[in-house]
């Protein structure tokens, strides 16, 4: 019996009314119908998909929308890391933006947990230039703030974000916002006014980068002096307590430009090639005297360093690299205070590893020995001056100031530099090792170019005292 055939006997079936009343109802139609033919029996089989879901009907699984090639936001915001990015990047301008109103905590893990620096850069390597730049141009704050990402395009991200967030206050401010509101909005305004000031050049010439900013609550600064992607020589410092972006940043940058330029000048009376860059390192929220005592946000300094000085290795030894090698910078991390709590943990405990670490005014760390940090040839340095209370605290562990602590102790005392002849100044009190003109400027810059043999011990000045 052919199609035909069969659809007449089903049409004759259905015409008694009994049977069509019934199998109306089941269908969804009217039993009071008057004739049943095929084209009736055509729509009646095409409605209950739709009729059976809205009457909660169980229908098959059929499994979320693909990703890729239309897939929904929602299941976009349900990727992390790099799958997330190489979403955002095929979206639209339009729909990017979208996607930011609808998950802004999404993208804001970007950030707060972001993906490995090595894939980052090997996910931007591999990314079209066009996407990249679209991408850079709507999401800023993403791309300014992914290590692994090349620092030019970082720094230039992070000013448009700069930029536009002073942009939206200011229109916020504008429009009236209660007295609240108005508070916070000028505190804000202020930390990012401490930010654009950092990014003026200074005395060496050298050109500042905004290499990371987060601009929520007390807010998040990394500030490079000089050619990261370049530099022979690259230090971090990581501050201690209170040293806040809004209160700190202009002179701790200053401070990173005093090393740049000191370390410049040893390497030209040297006589040695190389290029400096120094990093105004305030990447953690530094803690007050009411979270002091805690361990909690040396942990948040631990990962963050962590993933800066990974970020410098992998755009250091990606591809371009590969082709051409680079055995990369010598790095160093000069750590004060609370600050080297966090590099000590960072070396201890988690996958990097540097040429030098220099601790001043240290409040120790759990560290026990220089054994347990990763620190190449064991060349860790540390100092105080005799009237920094910090480091005689003890309260974080282990004292990288005592002796069987294995780390090399260097002046901060008045002296006369053994080498020049010029006249160089004491520290005083716990927050002065930065300042220009003093024993311990000239001994870090010296142990952050890989020339620690030069730097003077309080051994060595007694010697030179008694000639």
């Amino acid at each position: 019996m052919g199609q035909p055939d069969v659809l007449v006997d089903v049409t004759t079936f259905l015409s008694n009314p009994a049977i069509a009343a019934v199998v109306a109802g089941v269908l969804g139609m009217s039993p009071a119908m008057p004739v049943v033919t095929a084209a009736t029996v055509s729509e009646a089989l095409a409605r209950p998909a739709v009729e059976a879901v809205a009457s909660n009907v169980p229908q098959p699984f059929i499994g979320p929308d693909p990703v890729g090639g239309g897939s929904s936001l929602d299941t976009i915001a349900r990727l992390d890391g790099v799958a997330l990015l190489d979403q955002l990047v095929d979206l639209t301008p339009g729909e990017r933006s979208e996607f930011v109103q609808l998950y802004p905590d999404v993208v804001g893990e970007l950030s707060t947990s972001p993906p490995a620096a090595s894939a980052v850069a090997t996910w931007w390597e591999r990314t079209p230039a066009a996407s990249r730049a679209s991408l850079r141009e709507d999401l800023p704050a993403v791309v300014g703030n992914l290590e692994g990402v090349p620092y030019a395009v970082r720094d230039l991200a992070n000013r448009t974000f700069l930029a536009q967030t002073v942009a939206d206050i200011h229109a916020q401010l504008d429009a009236g916002v209660g007295r609240a509101m108005e508070d916070e909005l000028r505190a804000r305004l202020n930390m990012l006014a401490a930010v654009e000031t950092s990014l003026i050049t200074g005395a060496s010439g050298e050109r500042r980068s905004l290499v990371a900013l987060d601009v929520t609550a007390q807010g998040r600064a990394v500030i490079a002096v000089g050619d990261l992607a370049e530099a022979d020589y690259v230090t971090f410092f990581v501050p201690g307590m209170y040293v806040g972006v809004a209160e700190q940043l202009v002179d701790w940058t200053g401070n990173a430009e005093t090393s740049l330029l000191e370390q410049q000048e040893w390497l030209g009376r040297l006589d040695l090639d190389g290029d400096v860059a120094t990093v105004a390192w305030i990447g953690y929220h530094t803690p007050t005297v009411v979270n002091i005592a805690g361990l909690d946000l040396a942990y948040q300094g631990r990962d963050s360093l962590t993933a800066s000085v990974q970020g410098l290795k992998a755009v250091r030894g990606g591809v371009a690299a590969a082709q051409s090698p680079d055995p990369g910078p010598y790095v160093s991390i000069v750590a004060h205070s609370y600050g080297s709590t966090a590099a000590m943990l960072a070396l201890q405990e988690n996958d990097i590893s540097v040429d030098a670490l220099i601790l001043v005014g240290s409040p120790g760390s759990p560290a026990t020995s220089v054994d347990d940090l990763k620190v190449a040839n064991h060349n860790v340095w540390v100092a105080a001056a005799d009237t920094d209370p910090v480091p005689r605290s003890g309260v974080f562990g282990s004292q990288p100031l005592d002796e069987d602590f294995g780390a090399t102790r260097f002046s901060v005392h008045a002296t006369t530099d053994p080498i020049t002849g010029e006249k160089l100044d004491d520290i005083n009190g716990h927050v002065y090792y930065f300042w220009p003109g003093t024993t311990s400027v000239r001994n870090t810059a010296l142990i952050a170019i890989g020339q620690g043999g030069l730097a003077t011990t309080d051994t060595i000045l007694a010697k030179a005292s008694a000639h």
